[in-house]
C-alpha cells in the first residue's frame, strides 16, 4: 500500500510525495517514490503505479530497468570468465564495444540483433556474425536463471532464426588442411639449424603434435608425473571441451612415436615441454610464413595425426584413446578414410622417431 507524505515547502507551499515499498517474505524488495504539487494527483499516481507492479514480471523489469547489454556482458566475463577460452574471454570483451551494447537489456528487439549482424557483415565473416548471437545467448541465459532477470530469451533465438534462413550467418566450413611431407621436411630442415631452435625446441614439438594428436596448450602443460609408463599413456590437464574450460583430465593413450619422442626430452623442470604456448604458435607461423608453407596451423597437426591413424587401419575406439574425444561422432567424419587400403604415410620419413 502506498503512503502519501505531505511537506511544506521554503517558500509555505505544500507538496505531496508518493511512496511506494513492496515487501516480500518481510523483506523490501522494491521501493518507489514521486512528488506532486496535489495530494489528489499523488493517490492517483501510486493507485496506477501499484496496479502496473502487480502484473506478472513488471516488478523484475522495474528492478533491472537501464542495465545494458554490455554491462551484462561485463557481469558474465568477471563472474564467469574464469572458465572462458582465449577466444571466447576476447570475442566477449569486443563485444562490449558494439552499439548494440549500449542498448537496454530488457528493450533489445529481434530487429537490432538482426541490425547488428548486418552490419558486421561488412568486415567479418558469416561464421563471425554468428558467434555474437551465440555468446550473446550464453549471456542472457545466464542473466535469467542466474541471476533473476526477466530478459527475454524469445528475442536472440528469432533474430538467430531469420539470420539462418537468410543466409547472413552460418558454421564455419569444416578444415581439411594436412601438411604434405615436403612442408614438413622444410620445418624440419629448418628446425635442425641451430639458430632457429633458439630456446624453443620447435623440432620435438612439431613433431610431438604430429604423433600424439595433442592440441598447442595441452603440449606445454603434460608433465613427467603423468606418464605411466607400463601402459604408455599421459594425463592431459584441461583438455578442450564444449562446456568445461577447466577440470576437464584425461588420460590418453601416446603412439609409439610419440612415446619416443618424450623418452630423448632432457628434464627442464616438472613439464615435459615447459615452453610457453603462445610463443610456440607465433613461432609456427613465422617458420611457416618464412619457408612459403600456406595456410598451414599448429592445429592442424592434430587433424594430421588422426588422418594417419585411420588410414593405418584403427578403429574409432583406439583412435579415440589418443585423441582423447569424449564422443565418437567427432570422430565419422574421418571413417572413410579406414576404408581405404591401409598404408601408412611416413613410412620411412627420415624424421620419423625411432620406435621399439
Amino acid at each position: 500500500m502506498a503512503s502519501i507524505i505531505a511537506r511544506t515547502r521554503a517558500d509555505g507551499t505544500k507538496s505531496y510525495r508518493a511512496d511506494i515499498r513492496i515487501k516480500r517474505k518481510g523483506r523490501l524488495v522494491y521501493q518507489e517514490s514521486r512528488t506532486f504539487d496535489r495530494k489528489a494527483l499523488a493517490k492517483d499516481w501510486a493507485a496506477r503505479r501499484e496496479l502496473e507492479l502487480q502484473e506478472p514480471g513488471m516488478l523484475e523489469k522495474v528492478k533491472h530497468r537501464g542495465v545494458s547489454v554490455g554491462e551484462l556482458i561485463q557481469r558474465y566475463i568477471k563472474e564467469y570468465g574464469a572458465n572462458f577460452g582465449r577466444t571466447k574471454h576476447a570475442h566477449l570483451e569486443y563485444m562490449r564495444s558494439f552499439d548494440l551494447a549500449d542498448r537496454d537489456a530488457l528493450e533489445l528487439q529481434p530487429s537490432d540483433i538482426v541490425s547488428h549482424v548486418m552490419w558486421r557483415l561488412q568486415t567479418v565473416k558469416p561464421q563471425t556474425a554468428n558467434n555474437d548471437i551465440i555468446w550473446l545467448r550464453s549471456v542472457f541465459k545466464v542473466a535469467r536463471t542466474a541471476w533473476g532477470m526477466p530478459v527475454n530469451l524469445s528475442v536472440i533465438d528469432d533474430a538467430a532464426e531469420t539470420c539462418k534462413r537468410e543466409r547472413l550467418v552460418g558454421k564455419a566450413d569444416s578444415r581439411d588442411r594436412r601438411p604434405t611431407l615436403e612442408e614438413l621436411n622444410k620445418l624440419m630442415e629448418y628446425a635442425g639449424r641451430e639458430s632457429a631452435q633458439r630456446q624453443i625446441p620447435m623440432g620435438e614439438i612439431i613433431l610431438f603434435a604430429l604423433f600424439s594428436g595433442r592440441r598447442q596448450e595441452e603440449i606445454t602443460r603434460i608433465r613427467w608425473d603423468g606418464l605411466d609408463e607400463k601402459n604408455r599413456t599421459v594425463m592431459v590437464t584441461d583438455m578442450k571441451h564444449p562446456t568445461a574450460k577447466r577440470g576437464n583430465h584425461k588420460r590418453v593413450h601416446l603412439t609409439e612415436e610419440a612415446w619416443a619422442i618424450i623418452q630423448r626430452q632432457p628434464e627442464r623442470g616438472d613439464r615435459i615441454f615447459p615452453d610457453n604456448s603462445r610463443s610456440i604458435g607465433t613461432r609456427f607461423r613465422e617458420w611457416c610464413l618464412f619457408l612459403g608453407i600456406d595456410d598451414l596451423r599448429f592445429h592442424d597437426l592434430r587433424h594430421e595425426c588422426i588422418s594417419w591413424l585411420f588410414e593405418r587401419g584403427w578403429d574409432i575406439p583406439r583412435v579415440a584413446a589418443v585423441s582423447g574425444h569424449n564422443t565418437w561422432s567427432s570422430l565419422q567424419k574421418y571413417t572413410h578414410l579406414s576404408r581405404q587400403e591401409p598404408h601408412d604415410k611416413y613410412e620411412g620419413w627420415s624424421f620419423r622417431p625411432a620406435t621399439m
